[in-house]
């Protein structure tokens, strides 16, 4: 499946855009218009990127904690710091061990949210911005010959940008 998005700086832009395709003869069923008073993202099936970075974080987490603990008990064989000396020398190990598997979780969320959040999206999150500002999109999604078609009409309409996918999940 390919899709081409538009992005329409305004309601009557994006129903003109609308009115263009559907006067081509492109089926409407194949043409969403997302913004205020339409579909939201949600409702389309852009997908929200907390989700994935969520999820890669718990996944990352998974195995940094236990490497953070196993990090934080061998910094401390190794130094012999005694951070609270009257819990003796194994509690003081074990509290290196508990302070590194805080540190892996810490990086764990960071890093892996903090990346899963800005990458793990796609382009989803700019047109979520997009929408958030108030602009309108117009998706065309259907074989290549609609979508070409979809988007020749559109570059008529003197869109802000239009984007042309092609769906990897299809090939």
């Amino acid at each position: 499946m390919n899709y081409v998005i538009a992005v329409l700086a305004d309601r009557i832009q994006a129903e003109a855009a609308y009115s263009a395709l559907e006067k081509a003869g492109l089926p409407l069923a194949q043409i969403s218009i997302l913004g205020k008073g339409y579909k939201s993202a949600d409702e389309f099936g852009f997908i929200d990127p907390q989700k994935p970075a969520r999820k890669q974080a718990l996944m990352m987490s998974t195995w940094v904690v236990p490497l953070g603990f196993i990090g934080g008990l061998a910094f401390n064989l190794a130094t012999n710091y005694q951070l609270v000396p009257s819990v003796g020398t194994f509690g003081n190990r074990l509290l290196g061990g508990v302070f590194g598997a805080i540190a892996g979780a810490m990086g764990s969320f960071v890093v892996g949210g903090g990346v899963g959040l800005s990458a793990g999206s796609g382009d989803a999150l700019p047109y979520r911005n997009r929408l958030n500002e108030g602009k309108y999109l117009v998706i065309v999604q259907g074989a290549p010959n609609i979508t070409n078609q979809a988007t020749r009409i559109l570059r008529e309409c003197a869109p802000e940008s239009v984007q042309a996918y092609v769906d990897p999940t299809q090939i």
